[in-house]
């Protein structure tokens, strides 16, 4: 008989992900964290689920999950929120949780504070990679040296980690001396999609899914319309602007986009809406300097799209021909023109992006792989 386990999953920002909704910012991680949250309760475990408070009750059954909300994001006064409400708020709901394993996915600061809350307690924690910058020292993504310092804590002390390619095992035994278990991305196929072969694309449709924010590079898409006037481009995702920082990013990308004539923002949609511009679509590209192994390209290829990117997880589209992959703007714009001028080319991309996904990506295979990551750790002995 099947030992039920309690997890307690820390996603800061996944209440909209859990819930359904668009409130609040809804990236990769949240979706693949709201995923494992469903299907842990799926399969009988109990589920802990720790967000920001943005708005209802403080805590709530979703789906069976239990939601427990840390505090309001912006909570408390300037310089010292980042200790209360927010580390004590945190500390607070691992505590109430009380779970047999805390498992947090993305490295960052909250990456640190799990660990040393876990330690302190003799708690069992399952860190996640969700990108390559994780596994370099520094964390080129994290603003602060505090941000930077907590993160490395957080993923010394880690009784397991998790990676998403080679790459970062590679890396993170590089710069960390840790050791880390590979497991593929589980990626839901979309309600009522029956899957059939795709043929040419003539000069159709590309879209890019995304944070509107430095590391993606979205000034590089635009180049890439305005380099291909006879293709259209569908700009989707939020606006990423914090006043913490004095970043003001995105609203330039999304002035200068109005003066591109065929390309259109779309910004935060829902799933459902993403997965709709995907069917319409011919390609997916990707213009990020990193990142860990994209949501977008696994939504993309279960429908059979191709991807024109600059960034080739494991070297995964050069090997398997998903795709096209280049190193800057005018290589990718060449990339779409190449794979619209070939039909056959093009139903043979897309042929395998489907073939790959369904041998690499099913949800049950992989999360099973990270139930028993999650159950060897919670059994670790501790003195």
């Amino acid at each position: 008989m099947q030992k039920v386990l309690h997890i307690c999953i820390v996603s800061h920002n996944g209440y909209g992900a859990i819930s359904g909704g668009t409130i609040g910012f809804i990236g990769g991680v949240e979706r693949q964290t709201s995923l494992l949250a469903r299907w842990l309760v799926g399969r009988g475990h109990k589920v802990s689920f720790l967000t920001w408070d943005e708005g209802g009750p403080t805590e709530e059954m979703i789906d069976g999950v239990r939601v427990i909300k840390i505090c309001r994001k912006d909570a408390g006064l300037p310089g010292l929120r980042f200790f209360h409400p927010k580390w004590t708020g945190l500390n607070a709901a691992l505590a109430k949780a009380d779970a047999d394993v805390y498992f947090q996915n993305c490295g960052e600061c909250v990456t640190g504070q799990v660990a040393l809350w876990c330690r302190a307690r003799k708690k069992p924690f399952v860190f996640s990679i969700a990108s390559d910058a994780e596994c370099i020292i520094p964390h080129e993504g994290l603003f602060t040296r505090r941000e930077r310092i907590l993160c490395q804590i957080g993923i010394r002390n880690a009784d397991r980690i998790v990676a998403q390619t080679e790459r970062q095992r590679l890396l993170l035994r590089n710069h960390y001396g840790r050791e880390a278990t590979r497991i593929g991305m589980p990626c839901p196929e979309p309600a009522d999609f029956f899957y059939t072969p795709r043929h040419g694309a003539s000069f159709g449709r590309v879209v890019w899914v995304g944070r509107v924010w430095m590391e993606k590079r979205p000034e590089w898409f635009l180049e890439i319309a305005e380099a291909c006037p006879e293709v259209q481009f569908d700009l989707i995702g939020p606006g990423f602007s914090t006043a913490e920082y004095g970043h003001c990013f995105s609203d330039g990308i999304f002035k200068r986009a109005e003066a591109v004539r065929n390309l259109k923002v779309h910004g935060a949609l829902t799933r459902d809406q993403v997965i709709s511009f995907y069917k319409m679509a011919d390609l997916l590209c990707c213009t990020s300097k990193y990142e860990g192994f994209p949501n977008t390209f696994l939504e993309a290829w279960s429908l059979g799209v191709p991807v024109v990117s600059s960034f080739d997880p494991d070297g995964l589209i050069e090997e398997k021909r998903l795709g096209i992959f280049a190193a800057d703007p005018c290589d990718l714009a060449v990339g779409i023109r190449k794979l619209f001028e070939d039909d056959v080319l093009y139903a043979e991309h897309s042929v395998n992006c489907r073939t790959y996904f369904e041998d690499c990506h099913r949800v049950d295979a992989c999360l099973s792989d990270v139930l028993s990551i999650l159950e060897q750790t919670a059994s670790i002995e501790r003195a």
